[in-house]
Order: C-alpha cells, then structure tokens, then sequence
C-alpha cells in the first residue's frame, strides 16, 4: 500500500454511493499505521481519504481495492504516513462516489508515551456471545437473541478499544458446511444496523470460540476448521506483522503499557472424551509460546483473551478446568516463571463474573468473564472459591476494563453494565510490576 498526499477539499457534498457497506471498521491501530475493515453490500472498488483531524489541507488516500464476491465483499485497507498520537478523519470513496455517514469518522494513532509520560490511561470493552436472530435458520420458538441496544450502550462509553472474546457470530446447521454459508453468517451479523455505530466508534479484535469455529463444542478434529479460520481472517483485520501460524488464528499486539495475547482454543483442542490422545485445549506450541511471549513482555498489564473460562476451577460445560494436566501446567509455568500482571479475559459462559487466584509464589492472576451480549444468559453453577463476591450477572450485559494511573501506581478497573449501559458491579486492584 502506498499513501498519496492529495490536494483537494475534503468538505465537498457527498454524492450518493452506487453500493450499501457495513462499517467501516477500524482494528489495529499502531503509532504509524492503522488497519480498517469495511464490507461493500455488492462487488465494488473502494478507497479511503484521511486526514490528521486538525489539518484538512494533509489528505492521504489508500491505493483502490476491489471486492470480491469470493470474499464476502470484505475490503482490507493499510492506512500509512501516520504520526503518534493524532487523531486521524477519513471517507470511503465507493466506485468513485464519497459515502454517505451518519457522522464522522475517525481514529486515534497510540502515544509515543515511553521516556516521555505516564502511560496513557486505556478503556477496554469486553464481551462475547452476539446472536442475531435469523428467522429462516433459527431453531422453532422462541428468539435465542435479542436486546442489540446494547451495541449503542457500549459505543457510548465511548472504549479505546472493543475485545470479542468467541462467539461472535453463532453459526447454524446450514453455516459450517460450505464457504457460501461462513460468509451468509459473517455478513448477516455485521449487516445487523444496530451494530454499526459501535462498529465505526472504536478499534475492535477478536479470537473466537465454538460457535464462531463450527457446531457446539467443535475442536481440532472439525472437517471445516479451514473454512473457518479463513472465514475469521476475512472478517477481522489483523496487522500484518503479527505471528501467524497456519493452522490456527492466534496473535498479539500491544497497546500503552499492556500486552495482548489472543489465544485460539479450538484448533489444537482435543476433548476429554478422547481415551488415546492427550487432552489439550492450547496444544503443545500454543502453550509454549504464550509462555515464552508473557516472560518476556515487559508490560505492566498482560491480557490473554481466551474464548472459554480458565481460572474457574468448576469442571463444567468446557471449563479449562476439564484439562485438568495443561491447565495445571500453565499455572506452575506461570509461577516458576514469576510472571505479573496476567490477566484472562473470557467469555462463553452465558453469565458474568470476575475471579481471583494467587500462585504459591505470590503472584496474583484475574480473570473476568463477560458473557452474554445479545445470546441468551443462563444461571451460573454454584459458587466457586475463585469468585470475587457480588461479581456474578446473569443477564445481558459488558464489561469495561480500565488502565488508569500514574506510572508509579497504575491501577485496573473492571465495570460490568447491563444492556442499556447501567452500573451493575466495580472492582477496582493495584497492578504492581
């Protein structure tokens, strides 16, 4: 991709688009560059104008993409020629016309904060299980989703960022079958026009979990696994640097004083029930390189986003608790190692609740789970001794994780909200180094 500084006004009136689109959506954002999906509703060719906010007279365009049906429609743009910490404006020009918006739109590129500052203070959302409700596929009776207000209550906490944690979309019976029918589901939740503002207000990543890989509870033995991952990698923009390995969609990136691990728990998964294979959730190498990735990582918050519980000791439904020897290795690793400041963010449960563990080394793990969005919610088992008291929600709702503090006394803040944006439940922990 190359940018190209253009001399024109950027406030000319809008000519209608000749095509609808979905997003755009903002994903990676670096201190150089910037990652934006967007999906056209027909095959198109579409570019995008951006600007420092404060500078209308610098425009920049992306080179011309062209959607392909093949693809979804999805577009891939590489915004370049940034500069740290400026707030960006940009336009989809949609074969050859500017497309019309509700508003603007625009992202922030992260602070050259090191040497110079605190770290930036960071508003993280978290949340899982999105159904949207498709009659044509749905199972008879009563709706499974419900309530996407609760995408508008999310954007208006106005988050620096929106982590998915699985579950995203719920693929049905007539989805994981083919690649026509990954694509139908991608699109039908992203067309959901209720989403769009959220989708456009933020920075979103994601990993995925079941429902999002194939049928309920589907692991490394899926016939489809590949359709999925790709699938997953058409509908969410990744930056181009990151690790990939071929067979799975895990990845990392890093944001202020935090560091991120997505973790894929459904490639290399091989269930219980299994009696002549070893019993994994991450698999050998996964294990062994977020082990490595969090020793070496020198940020004070440690994310690893998961699609499934992990510090919840209840072995119920598809708990890490169910791998019993991986779940117990990673713990000692992460002990012997001495690592700080981990911290699960998972989803799947149908329920909310935050969780507390100390090593026998002292150090501290957290783990906040935040489930559903718009799925159905379920009653949680009874309480396990990793259960932070007045945690629990068992309805529709999100999660704010917040950073926050000078340097010396940074501290994290989880806020967990009902559908329509109302304070259920804070906690608040010093995050030592």
């Amino acid at each position: 991709m190359r940018s190209l500084v253009i001399g024109l006004s950027i406030a000319a009136t809008p000519v209608p688009a000749q095509t609808g689109f979905n997003g755009p959506m903002p994903c990676h954002v670096d201190m150089l560059e910037a990652n934006i999906w967007m999906q056209c509703h027909a095959p198109c060719k579409a570019y995008l104008r951006y600007w420092p906010t404060d500078h209308a007279d610098r425009v920049y365009r992306t080179t011309t993409l062209t959607a392909e049906p093949e693809e979804g429609n999805t577009l891939h743009f590489r915004l370049g020629d940034l500069e740290p910490g400026t707030e960006y404006s940009y336009v989809p020009f949609i074969d050859g016309a500017e497309a019309e918006l509700d508003g603007p739109l625009r992202f922030e590129t992260q602070q050259q904060w090191r040497y110079r500052s605190d770290p930036p203070d960071v508003t993280i959302a978290l949340g899982s299980c999105a159904y949207i409700n498709e009659t044509a596929h749905d199972r008879p009776g009563t709706p499974f989703g419900g309530d996407y207000q609760i995408f508008d209550a999310i954007a208006s906490k106005s988050p620096d960022m929106m982590i998915w944690a699985g579950d995203n979309v719920y693929l049905r019976d007539p989805d994981w079958g083919s690649w026509s029918g990954y694509l139908h589901r991608y699109t039908h939740a992203r067309s959901l026009q209720e989403i769009q503002g959220l989708l456009r207000s933020t920075k979103h990543y994601a990993t995925w979990d079941d429902h999002d890989f194939g049928p309920n509870n589907a692991d490394g033995a899926f016939v489809n696994s590949a359709l999925a991952r790709d699938a997953f990698r058409l509908f969410w923009t990744e930056p181009g640097s990151r690790f990939r390995e071929d067979r799975g969609i895990a990845w990392s990136f890093s944001h202020g004083d935090a560091d991120f691990f997505l973790v894929d728990d459904r490639s290399f998964r091989v269930p219980p029930e299994l009696n002549t294979m070893p019993h994994t959730l991450f698999g050998r190498s996964q294990l062994d390189r977020l082990v490595q990735q969090l020793s070496s990582s020198t940020a004070r918050f440690k994310f690893v986003v998961v699609g499934g519980q992990v510090l919840n000791p209840t072995a119920v439904h598809e708990n890490f608790a169910n791998y019993t020897e991986e779940r117990g290795e990673l713990l000692e690793r992460l002990d012997e190692e001495n690592i700080h400041g981990v911290v699960f963010l998972t989803g799947d449960r149908h329920f909310t609740e935050l969780s507390e563990m100390q090593l026998p080394g002292g150090n501290r793990l957290l783990e906040v789970t935040s489930s559903p969005l718009t799925a159905k919610a379920y009653p949680a088992e009874a309480a396990h001794p990793l259960r932070v008291e007045g945690t629990l929600v068992e309805k529709r709702n999100f999660v704010l994780i917040k950073l926050q503090g000078p340097a010396e006394a940074r501290e994290i803040r989880f806020e967990a909200y009902d559908r329509v944006g109302d304070l259920l439940w804070s906690r608040t922990y010093g995050m030592d180094r």
